[in-house]
């Protein structure tokens, strides 16, 4: 058996590598965890003659890099499983830094068409008025709808692992499949699945990009983003829109991400045992009008999602609604006791928000979205027995106790 060594991530199982990998002792303090480094500026050596005033591996001005981040990202790329990674301020940065380095004006990219509401403005606004960047939205569970979409100057297939919102899955290795035939990078959204559930660079993925914010920080308290691959591929990303955009993470930020993600693999596992109990109770209740979760039988992509994901879990995000209009959402979320309304995902406390049937990305939506709306539900680290309880007793004081139980 090879001896493993806490300064080798590659020498590390996941859990051991959630604990070591990036984390160095101090040297000034002899403190065993990496410090907070809260410098703008480090030290030059005696001849700076021959530094890199760009340069991002060794700390030298934060906005290039700071002894947070740099533990951050060798974390990081040893849990995804690539060779380097670069941490910014939030998910929606790591999103944008991944279009703005590797698109040019004149560029085609194949996008899903059903994905998170700053990625839809990015490609269906921003990037085609401001920099001539084409894309085409498609439906990328249908591998041949994509390879159909798929142009000359295609340069990009960015998809969502698990579509936010309507949990749709994507078959990942035979989209890479197709995007690598036509000289196309591949981009996976992996925030509703962040490993170990799911690693998208096993299966094909060029780039894969999570919001640190969510599951991996997983206690609600810091904003981040990450960007994961090959060195080739993640070099440019620091220099164009980390150093010179200067999309960076604070060092407290990326300090407090390091920390969470210590327990990622024992928090994730009671998130999708959770979830998974949770589903089946909204699928099998009548006061529910649907369930969108890949666990349940019934998603159109579980065999998809059990095979892709190897069985660990089918993530921890569901969409449903209550039988009724918005006011009767509002009305069952008001009667939570347990559950919080709020924003955002992957927080150690479980989170509900209701959507409504408004906006050009619901025209794309399934029907029973564009019906009844949606509630998006992150499950979290409470007893599921409390989050089942609280549920149920919401549903029975919205529906004045006139439907079962």
């Amino acid at each position: 058996m090879a001896r493993p060594d806490k300064h080798d991530p590659a020498s590390l199982k996941f859990h051991t590598q959630a604990v070591h990998a990036g984390n160095r002792i101090d040297t000034g303090s002899g403190a065993i965890r990496t410090p907070i480094v809260m410098a703008n500026s480090y030290a030059l050596p005696e001849d700076p003659s021959g530094v890199s005033w760009s340069g991002t591996d060794v700390p030298l001005y934060t906005r290039n890099s700071g002894v947070n981040q740099l533990a951050l990202q060798e974390r990081l790329a040893a849990l995804d499983g690539g060779e380097d990674a670069v941490v910014l301020a939030s998910g929606v940065a790591a999103l944008h830094a991944v279009f703005f380095t590797h698109l040019r004006t004149g560029d085609h990219v194949v996008v899903g068409d059903v994905t998170y509401e700053a990625t839809w403005r990015l490609f269906a606004e921003l990037l085609p008025q401001k920099y001539g960047i084409e894309a085409t939205f498609v439906d990328t569970s249908d591998v041949a709808a994509v390879a159909e979409a798929i142009r000359g100057n295609t340069k990009l297939v960015h998809v969502e692992a698990i579509a936010n919102p309507t949990t749709k899955v994507t078959d990942i290795a035979a989209v890479a499949g197709v995007a690598h035939a036509a000289g196309a990078l591949l981009s996976v959204d992996s925030t509703f699945t962040p490993p170990p559930l799911y690693r998208p660079l096993a299966d094909g993925a060029d780039l894969v990009v999570h919001s640190l914010t969510k599951y991996i920080n997983g206690h609600g308290d810091a904003m981040g983003g990450a960007v994961i691959g090959s060195r080739e591929l993640i070099q440019p990303i620091k220099s164009d829109a980390m150093v010179d955009v200067g999309g960076v993470i604070a060092p407290f930020n990326a300090w407090l991400i390091t920390r969470g993600s210590v327990t990622l693999p024992l928090r994730l596992p009671r998130h999708l045992e959770s979830a998974s109990r949770v589903a089946e109770f909204l699928a099998a209740d009548p006061r529910i009008a649907y369930v969108a979760y890949p666990g349940l039988a019934a998603h159109p992509q579980h065999e998809l999602a059990a095979r892709q994901f190897g069985g660990r879990g089918f993530g921890a995000m569901l969409a449903f609604a209550v039988d009724g209009g918005p006011e009767v959402q509002n009305r069952f979320v008001a009667n939570l006791r347990v559950v919080t309304s709020a924003v955002s995902l992957g927080h150690d406390e479980s989170l509900i928000v209701h959507v409504g049937t408004e906006g050009p990305r619901v025209a794309r939506y399934p029907d029973e979205f564009r019906r009844w709306g949606h509630l998006r539900f992150s499950v979290g680290l409470e007893d599921p027995d409390d989050l089942i309880a609280d549920l149920d007793g919401a549903l029975t004081a919205t529906f004045d106790g006139s439907a079962s139980s």
